[in-house]
């Protein structure tokens, strides 16, 4: 497995078929959907109880630090959306190209031949938004990639069709 960090921004949410690069797919909006729930169910009654506690405690004017909780969600609000938009995968002949990151932009390529391990997971929030995520595990303990947010649907096919892929082109040590 390999991965690089060289500058470059990935592409968008949408599949690509120009036909000289891979076929890149992209997370569903499911995912960007439960990150700004969890990010708005932390932060909302952060700011709320930040406000009250203060105004109580130390003074109404200490209360005003009650906005930085609620900047947070303002700016990690947009931020959630990249961070999304960055996220995207490509099946190849021979590898598995994983894509993600909006300023430390990262590829991961994984080997069919090196996987060891293909596993589906999907805790109850992502039950709950009908999501599951596709970890990969190889012989390097660095060097294992996952891909999250998937409709439960795709991440068995593609957990499937890794394995298959993995058995046919397993790399005996």
């Amino acid at each position: 497995m390999e991965t690089g960090s060289a500058g470059g921004s990935a592409a968008g949410n949408v599949t690509e078929g120009t036909g000289s690069g891979p076929d890149w797919i992209a997370l569903p909006p499911g995912l960007l959907r439960m990150r700004r729930l969890l990010l708005v169910v932390w932060l909302v009654p952060l700011t709320v109880a930040t406000g009250v506690l203060l105004g109580i405690f130390v003074g109404p004017p200490w209360a005003a630090f009650a906005v930085l909780p609620l900047a947070l969600l303002l700016w990690g609000w947009p931020m959630l959306g990249r961070n999304w938009r960055s996220w995207r995968y490509a099946e190849r002949a021979d590898d598995l190209l994983i894509s993600r990151g909006v300023l430390w932009w990262e590829q991961t390529i994984v080997p069919y031949g090196r996987m060891q391990l293909v596993e589906v997971t999907s805790g109850p929030v992502e039950r709950h938004f009908g999501l599951a995520s596709v970890q990969l595990h190889t012989a390097a303990a660095a060097s294992d990639a996952r891909i999250p947010g998937l409709l439960p649907e795709e991440a068995e096919r593609l957990r499937d069709r890794l394995t298959e892929l993995g058995e046919a082109r397993s790399a005996g040590l």
